[in-house]
């Protein structure tokens, strides 16, 4: 009886295995198999091995080559920022709007909006579909100039902007900075070198990728996230059944606290004296300067680019006024 049990057992274990179904998946991480970006997928693969899909990961440091990879049916499925991934669906891939998430809770609130059943619909678009959604930090200014802590003190200013981001594009123009065509492999390396003024990114870039070489002795980085920025994992949406994709999403959103407890690390181990800090009296006006920007990046208005979700930017409406009532947004008569 016993034998017959762990035989039993032993079958068990062996029958998930050999009956997974193997994905191919391209992974962006600009650090490589040795990132922490890299590793947090390697446990959503490990996960999702006991619900049947057995994800096969191939690490790339440039972010491009990923998703051509992708789009030219090399990968199944790709791990890339939002940045990136937006062309493939609209709706997530405004999350990352700007100005739009100011905290990390408020993220939160839309993760686990996201992982519901409910909003399975809003992850299929144009025969792809989102498997998973994973923070990677909130976007901050970096810049090597303290006195550059207004909007007013950007112009004119160079600011590394990615090519392919005509969101962010947009806003440098909105702000009269000049924008310096850049990529997720070389911004770094522009802004240390003093190419350009200005660059964008999340924490842990001070120190993967040495930003604090282009801060010097004079630079900070802006104390205000400009956006939430994540990783998403696209596939085109036959891969997987409804279930398993749905299951998917979830473990995606069950590893949203090492995805913060990461985050948090790389947030605080950057020097205090380092981060700018903006008066709260002008955080207000910040803010409004963003939703008029989003409002016209949602309706292509006054040479705005058309990037945004209109459900998205809706959504993300209804978080930031369930947090903050009082805000003059929450009685706009174009509220989002």
């Amino acid at each position: 009886m016993i034998r017959k049990s762990l035989a039993a057992v032993a079958l068990a274990a062996i029958v998930p295995v050999a009956s997974a179904k193997t994905v191919s998946m391209c992974v962006f991480d600009v650090i490589g198999a040795n990132g922490d970006f890299y590793n947090m997928v390697k446990d959503y693969a490990l996960e999702m091995k006991a619900h049947g899909v057995d994800f096969d990961l191939k690490p790339y440091t440039d972010e491009g080559v990923a998703v051509g990879d992708f789009n030219a049916g090399q990968c199944d499925a790709v791990a890339a920022t939002d940045i990136r991934t937006r062309p493939f669906n609209r709706f997530t891939g405004s999350i990352s709007a700007v100005g739009a998430l100011p905290t990390y809770d408020d993220l939160k609130t839309l993760l686990a909006t996201l992982a519901q059943p409910k909003a399975a619909p809003l992850m299929k678009e144009n025969g792809y579909e989102v498997l998973g959604i994973v923070p990677v930090g909130a976007g901050y200014l970096f810049v090597n100039d303290r006195s550059i802590d207004t909007a007013g003190e950007l112009a004119g200013k160079r600011m590394a902007t990615l090519d392919y981001q005509k969101d962010a594009i947009h806003m440098v123009n909105f702000v009269k900075a000049t924008v310096v065509p850049s990529d997720i492999t070389n911004f770094a390396g522009k802004f240390n070198n003093g190419s350009v003024d200005t660059a964008y990114a999340p924490a842990f870039a001070y120190e993967a990728l040495e930003l604090y070489k282009g801060l010097g002795k004079d630079g900070g980085i802006v104390d205000y996230p400009l956006a939430q920025l994540t990783i998403q994992v696209i596939a085109r949406d036959d891969v997987l059944p409804d279930a398993s994709a749905q299951k998917a999403r979830e473990v995606a959103w069950g590893m949203f606290p090492q995805a913060m407890d990461l985050i948090s690390g790389q947030e605080t181990a950057i020097p205090d004296d380092k981060w700018v800090k903006i008066p709260e009296k002008d955080i207000q006006g910040y803010q409004e300067m963003f939703r008029q920007n989003r409002l016209e990046m949602r309706d292509g208005l006054n040479g705005a680019p058309n990037v945004y979700h209109p459900k998205m930017l809706g959504l993300l409406s209804k978080i930031r006024c369930a947090s903050n009532p009082a805000s003059s947004e929450c009685t706009a008569g174009n509220r989002e």
